[in-house]
């Protein structure tokens, strides 16, 4: 089968850090290219829990683009493994099931949590993560019968979602309700992220909340707070015509994309602003909860300065290194919190994974996820994918997948 690959050794990123900069597409074209088109054989089950899946959608996400070229940190490194196809905003089709799997049939539509945790990897008793159902969290990503590997998508033993075939555990694997369009199928793994950041961090009745960044997640996340129910006000903050578009359609009760970030905070919490000798100015008051779907220098300083005392930030974006002022967080008692994944949360009076809530409320019609998908491409246009994902704005680019079709044609 035809998948694209990611690798990269140390010779090549040095290259690729020192001559990036001149052209882009040396991150995903030519000799140095991080990513390629490779024939390789479909994944074998690794064992009687596992399932071949037909990919009939994936999601491209940011977290793909920060990998191709090179922006995330190497610290993560130990818990991935190249080569590996990307992909892990999955939507397929059952191909095959192993003898210890009885509850999913052939041609049964399905959707994959990508976490490839204890029970995946044939851990037993699992981890202390995986014990309290934070299986994101995972302690055993670079143990047990599995390559290392965060998730699915980053372990070169079972494939991604951008090839024909992958292989998942049974734990992983989420059924369809009847009618559930692929497209939906392939937006519930966002969907899942945005869930758990909310849930993280639930808003009160009458609260300020924030969300920086009009993105997928930034949306997924209005679209978390809106179909819960929840009664706060909500401010989306993004500098682009589009997202703001976008998050006003979507519930958001304010957009902010000017320069006068804070001037629009003061205004809209009734915040007292105050000036330092040096640097930026800092609010006593302010959002309850922020919700950082960026995670620059420039977000997360300034979501600590218009947050209020013991509020939470919660950084759901993944960025480059960042310089951060701790005073804020220390000065007004804030917590400042991880979102990485999903685990489990309390939904219509049971504990629920965030796949099974995320599948429910779009199932419901409490969360609609129609015009979330801007682009379909086939899997040999992923440099064309590739390019619009630079520069979503100018394309009006929301959500760009790679689209398979039914595995019959």
């Amino acid at each position: 089968m035809q998948a694209l690959q990611f690798s990269v050794t140390i010779p090549q990123w040095i290259a690729l850090k020192a001559i990036g900069h001149l052209s882009r597409k040396a991150f995903y074209k030519g000799p140095l290219a991080t990513v390629k088109l490779v024939e390789q054989p479909s994944p074998e089950l690794p064992s009687s829990q596992w399932v071949r899946i037909n990919t009939r959608m994936c999601g491209f996400c940011a977290s793909d683009l920060n990998l191709i070229f090179l922006r995330d940190s190497p610290s993560a490194s130990p818990f991935t493994s190249f080569p590996c196809v990307l992909g892990h905003e999955i939507c397929g089709q059952v191909a095959e099931t192993g003898a210890d799997v009885a509850d999913l049939t052939p041609g049964e539509l399905v959707t994959i949590a990508p976490a490839l945790s204890c029970a995946a990897r044939g851990i037993d008793p699992p981890c202390n993560a995986c014990r309290k159902d934070m299986f994101a969290g995972c302690e055993n990503y670079a143990g047990g019968s599995l390559a290392p590997g965060m998730i699915t998508g980053l372990c070169s033993d079972t494939s991604g979602g951008f090839a024909p075939q992958l292989v998942a555990h049974k734990s992983q694997v989420f059924k369809l309700p009847p009618g559930f369009a692929v497209e939906q199928g392939a937006l519930i793994e966002p969907l899942s992220v945005g869930l758990q950041a909310v849930y993280g961090n639930l808003p009160r009745n009458n609260e300020q909340v924030l969300i920086v960044g009009g993105g997928v997640i930034g949306t997924m996340i209005l679209k978390a707070i809106r179909g819960l129910g929840m009664n706060c006000r909500v401010t989306l903050a993004d500098p682009s015509f589009f997202a703001s578009r976008t998050a006003e359609k979507n519930g958001a009760d304010h957009v902010i994309r000017g320069r006068r970030f804070l001037d629009e905070a003061v205004n809209l919490t009734g915040a007292q602003r105050h000036k330092p000798l040096m640097g930026q100015d800092l609010l006593t008051g302010g959002f309850a909860r922020i919700y950082d779907t960026v995670g620059s220098s420039a977000t997360l300083n300034r979501a600590l300065r218009c947050l209020e005392t013991g509020g939470t930030l919660s950084q759901v974006g993944i960025g480059h290194d960042v310089t951060l002022d701790l005073t804020p967080l220390w000065l007004k008692l804030q917590t400042l919190k991880g979102v990485y994944g999903c685990g489990v949360a309390e939904y219509q009076g049971r504990r629920q994974h965030m796949f099974e809530i995320a599948i429910s409320m779009v199932h419901e019609g409490k969360i609609t996820l129609d015009g979330m998908i801007s682009h379909v491409f086939d899997l040999q246009d992923y440099a064309n994918m590739i390019r619009i994902n630079q520069k979503k704005e100018k394309y009006n680019a929301v959500k760009t997948v790679v689209s398979f079709g039914s595995p019959t044609e």
